[in-house]
């Protein structure tokens, strides 16, 4: 086992914050987590680019390659693999593999198991070492329907763990947390279950997508609003050293 998949495996899920840039990651890196994801909707905003935009597969591996070497676990958010043929996915995790990733997420979007179970199989043969997590978007961009069987051939395909986003009603996640024969990770909402709660019900990673990005905009925007209207903003920022120091490789 990977020090990465053990890391799925404690008696406290794995709390997975999400960066967008090097500065981000290592600012949540100097805050104690051993394990780091990206975040597709940050990275591809920070390039201005859509989410799932064909682009993003180079802005991806461009983060990764910044990040990939740094003190802590790297995981990407891989899309869908940025390819319908799994050969090319398989290439692709093998290229973030090379650079020092540990996992990836791959999404489904309610395409294809079929297609979606051969691009798992197609990344455990490229890059063996790698933990998949693979999302199912049923909850995300539907009702739940199919669920079961979607993650049942993922599981057969060889996933490490699955990732179901969307899913928030606590006797939800803990039927097919004890359904499952691989961890559950779900993607915090502030309306939802707190980390805690989600433990108890069986979840073994905690993913937090895109909030930490949407957070710091909207912190942005409160904070010159407040310029604007006269007033000190509230909340605290690093200084312009700490930043400095974060965007360097060679930072502490």
């Amino acid at each position: 086992m990977t020090p990465f998949a053990a890391l799925h495996h404690k008696d406290t899920p794995l709390l997975l914050p999400n960066a967008w840039d090097h500065a981000s990651a290592r600012a949540l890196a100097d805050q104690g987590f051993r394990a780091i994801g990206t975040t597709s909707l940050g990275v591809a905003a920070a390039a201005g680019l859509p989410d799932g935009a064909p682009d993003l597969r180079d802005e991806t591996l461009r983060l990764a390659l910044a990040l990939g070497s740094e003190p802590y676990l790297l995981s990407v958010d891989a899309g869908d693999g940025h390819s319908d043929a799994p050969d090319e996915v398989g290439e692709f995790a093998q290229e973030l593999a090379a650079v020092g990733v540990v996992g990836i997420n791959l999404e489904d979007s309610l395409g294809s198991v079929a297609l979606h179970a051969a691009k798992i199989e197609a990344v455990k043969s490229a890059a063996p070492g790698l933990f998949v997590n693979a999302r199912t978007d049923t909850y995300w961009l539907g009702d739940g329907e199919g669920t079961i069987d979607r993650l049942d051939a993922y599981q057969r395909a060889g996933t490490d763990g699955v990732f179901v986003p969307g899913l928030t009603d606590s006797e939800g996640i803990a039927a097919l947390a004890e359904r499952l024969d691989v961890p559950l990770n779900i993607l915090y909402s502030p309306t939802g279950p707190t980390v805690p709660q989600l433990a108890d019900l069986g979840v073994r990673r905690v993913s937090l997508g895109s909030f930490l990005y949407r957070r710091a905009l909207g912190a942005a925007l409160d904070a010159v609003a407040e310029i604007r209207a006269g007033r000190s903003p509230l909340g605290t920022a690093p200084s312009y050293d700490e930043v400095d120091a974060f965007s360097r490789r060679e930072a502490t």
